[in-house]
């Protein structure tokens, strides 16, 4: 057990962090041919140059001078031919300025006691009131740490050294907490949206938040995840006990909820309200370590993942084969024999006497999750892994990298909020930085409140029309 502990970790230190098979595995090389040449390869069809159409064009005519509009030679002139060569160039411009608002004065030339003796044009709307930095500062500064996961030390000296724009970290700091009540009222929606829905993807991951709780030990938070069709939430908790989920999903909400085989989670089948779908990656990775810890064990274990690449396939050919009844119903018959006979494979090795201690462990756990494995099997619209929650927490987990986490409470929050903003909306296909924007500048008319008619910036309550303008513009 020792060295296979050794292996493990000695994999897990060293070795690629994939867990694509290898020759030794019997699978197909990640590369069949790595003296390949790079790029595109004779007699292969590509897709060409990209094209840069879609941007908006600036027009610019270079002309010879006029000592060149001349023969060198004999010192004619050189007349105009037709056409032109045409080239072009993409540029990005991204500079900071300042608008400087002369707001112009009226005196009273009458002798009307209620009017003022001065009348002043309004100022500009400001989203942080007596604040210096407009609308367009605050958008750059929440899309580049909490969609983009860049430090905020490393936002500010971007900005000094690229832009000559000296901020202090407190003043970044302070706006930053001012702009989290406008955003709150924005994520119960999202949350009751999420609840209110049947299917969903849970997940959690560490988040480090550097404050001194009451009966809290360490900084280790948990961030959790909940997707839905038509939202992503996040929720930032110091536990990760199975109090999490069920205080999120309450006494009301029923469905199916993607999970991996975390203890937090079985809390929730209580009830018989919600279903538990577990995750295919995680038991497949249960065979991938014993195969590279036990070496001896190998064969047994690889006999197991071609079972579980079988089951793959034959739901994926089930999933293609929607729009054909009969096609559809001999799929399902196949992919439901398949699963009868794996239960029956891993049911007769776990009372196999001989069988190898580690290799009890997986088929203990067929046993006891069994029920929630095969829940696709009579729901096709439920995934078999867990993937889009690891997915949804990838980005989250490189700002966790970056800067390590929040360093109160408060920025914990505003990170959980505004991922699930921006989440949603990309999951909508919706520009972020447009969005953002408009919903900003709607605050800052509300002297830097929150708009009475938040909830109809959320995509799900856009008017068609405004939602077409806020859709990303995909390059052709």
């Amino acid at each position: 057990e020792l060295k296979a502990k050794l292996r493990l970790r000695e994999r897990q230190l060293f070795e690629r962090k994939s867990e694509r098979q290898h020759k030794d595995f019997g699978d197909k090389a990640v590369d069949p041919d790595p003296k390949r040449k790079r790029g595109q390869q004779p007699g292969t069809r590509g897709h060409g140059r990209r094209r840069h159409e879609h941007l908006p064009t600036q027009h610019e005519v270079i002309d010879l001078c006029e000592s060149d509009k001349v023969c060198p030679q004999c010192k004619q002139p050189l007349e105009p031919f037709l056409g032109r060569d045409d080239s072009e160039v993409v540029e990005i411009e991204i500079r900071a300025h300042r608008r400087l608002i002369r707001r112009q004065r009226y005196r009273r030339t009458c002798h009307c006691t209620e009017t003022p003796g001065i009348v002043t044009a309004a100022p500009p709307p400001k989203l942080i009131p007596k604040g210096a930095f407009g609308v367009s500062f605050w958008v750059s500064v929440l899309i580049d740490k909490f969609l983009f996961q860049r430090p905020t030390c490393r936002l500010l000296l971007d900005l000094r050294l690229t832009q000559r724009l000296n901020i202090s970290p407190g003043t970044l700091t302070g706006g930053l907490r001012r702009l989290l009540p406008l955003f709150e009222p924005l994520y119960e929606e999202i949350r009751a949206k999420n609840i209110s829905e049947t299917r969903w993807h849970a997940d959690e991951t560490r988040w480090f938040v550097f404050v001194e709780e009451e009966g809290k030990v360490g900084h280790t938070w948990w961030l959790w995840l909940f997707h839905s069709p038509s939202t992503v939430l996040y929720k930032l908790d110091p536990s990760r006990a199975s109090a999490v989920p069920r205080d999120h999903f309450g006494e009301e909400a029923q469905g199916i909820v993607n999970v991996d085989r975390h203890r937090s989670y079985k809390g929730l089948l209580k009830g018989g309200r919600i279903q538990l779908a577990f995750c295919w990656v995680h038991v497949r990775r249960d065979f991938l370590t014993i195969a590279n810890a036990w070496p001896k064990q190998r064969t047994w274990a690889l006999e197991w993942l071609r079972k579980i690449s079988k089951l793959y396939q034959l739901n994926q050919e089930r999933l293609s084969a929607v729009g054909s009844p009969e096609t559809s119903a001999k799929a399902q018959r196949k992919l439901a024999a398949a699963v009868d006979q794996m239960a029956q494979d891993w049911e007769l090795q776990r009372q196999d006497t001989n069988l190898h201690p580690a290799c009890h462990k997986p088929l203990k756990s067929f046993k006891e999750h069994w029920a929630g494995l095969v829940l696709f099997v009579d729901h096709p619209e439920v995934p078999m892994d867990n993937n889009q929650a690891e997915r949804d927490l990838r980005n989250p987990v490189v700002g966790r990298k970056n800067y390590y986490g929040s360093g109160a409470r408060w920025s914990g929050e505003l990170a959980s909020v505004l991922f699930s903003v921006f989440q949603t909306l990309i999951l909508w296909d919706l520009n972020p930085r447009q969005w953002l924007t408009d919903y900003l500048q709607a605050c800052a008319e509300q002297g830097g409140n929150t708009p009475p008619n938040a909830r109809e910036f959320l995509p799900w309550n856009l008017p068609k029309n405004k939602r077409r303008g806020y859709l990303i513009e995909r390059p052709p």
